[in-house]
């Protein structure tokens, strides 16, 4: 992958050769589930500075994205639903991690003056988002402990299928609002949001925060810089890295603009209930906050 140098928040830098596929509305704010005929574009939250939830907010500093939000699912794909357990499983969502952004999503709002989210409205086993077409895991046939047997011999057309109905529709969404921020003379900062599970395979995971970076790891570094206060273990490419191709998201839409960008790994105990999630929310925040004044204040980089 060719590195680019990363671009502070201050900077005014137009990227040119920047293609943007063809969507078909302004990709408004909408709440409201997509019709289950399909046009997956993802539900998006806004956060103005009160604090409380505002969809006319300006134009957010930080754009939340959550591609493992739910385990729902919906025709043509409710054949999932025949396996509880596997639906009630980390393959099939991130548990938390929703409820976690909505909670940051209203603090960063307070003290930025605006914050979206950007969240999947279908489980990652149908179409995991974070994952690009050309990957098996993009439709998982086996993930961890799980033979996803609504997966097995998957053909060209039916991979075809999803991708049309879930990733393009959801990665142009958020595409547009990004889009929208930068014409607005707005540089979001592009978080995605994650959780994983306590144990690997029967093993034990020690770290409780993972920020994940990919070419840019100014932000993420800065993070993990002002994390000492969040009393949570914390470390940088655990328990993920770019080399485990996690970093999708972060490629497609912050990259290519220079904008800042992390991804934030919770593990799943941690945020499995509302109080718990308003509680790490809390704790973060200021390290995402004071990591934003951070490259805010610094140069832009020379080339």
């Amino acid at each position: 992958m060719t590195k680019s140098p990363p671009m502070r928040q201050a900077c005014r830098y137009q990227p040119d050769g920047i293609y943007l596929m063809s969507h078909p509305d302004p990709a408004p704010l909408s709440s409201t589930p997509p019709p289950m005929h399909g046009g997956w574009s993802g539900l998006c939250d806004a956060w103005g500075a009160t604090g409380a939830a505002d969809p006319d907010a300006l134009t957010p500093q930080v754009l939340l994205i959550c591609e493992h939000a739910s385990n729902a699912t919906a025709p043509p794909w409710t054949h999932f639903d025949e396996d509880p357990a596997q639906m009630a499983a980390h393959v099939a969502s991130d548990p938390g991690a929703l409820g976690l952004a909505r909670a940051l999503g209203a603090i960063l709002g307070q003290s930025t003056g605006a914050a979206e989210l950007v969240h999947a409205p279908l489980s990652r086993l149908i179409y995991d988002l974070n994952r690009s077409p050309d990957r098996a895991d993009a439709m998982p046939p086996v993930s961890e402990s799980f033979h996803i047997r609504q997966n097995q011999g998957l053909d060209l057309g039916q991979r075809m299928t999803r991708m049309e109905a879930l990733y393009l529709p959801f990665h142009n969404h958020v595409r547009a609002r990004i889009a929208r921020a930068l014409m607005h003379g707005t540089r979001p900062c592009i978080v995605t949001i994650h959780s994983f599970s306590p144990t690997w395979h029967g093993l034990p995971r020690d770290v409780e925060f993972g920020i994940i970076h990919d070419d840019a790891p100014e932000f993420a570094q800065a993070i993990l810089a002002h994390s000492a206060d969040t009393g949570l273990t914390t470390r940088l490419n655990e328990p993920y890295s770019a080399t485990d191709h996690v970093t999708h998201t972060l490629r497609l839409h912050a990259l290519p603009y220079f904008l800042p960008n992390a991804m934030l790994e919770l593990r799943n105990d941690l945020i499995a209930s509302p109080a718990q999630q308003a509680d790490i929310a809390a704790r973060l925040a200021p390290a995402i906050l004071r990591a934003m004044q951070t490259l805010k204040d610094g140069p832009c980089p020379q080339s």
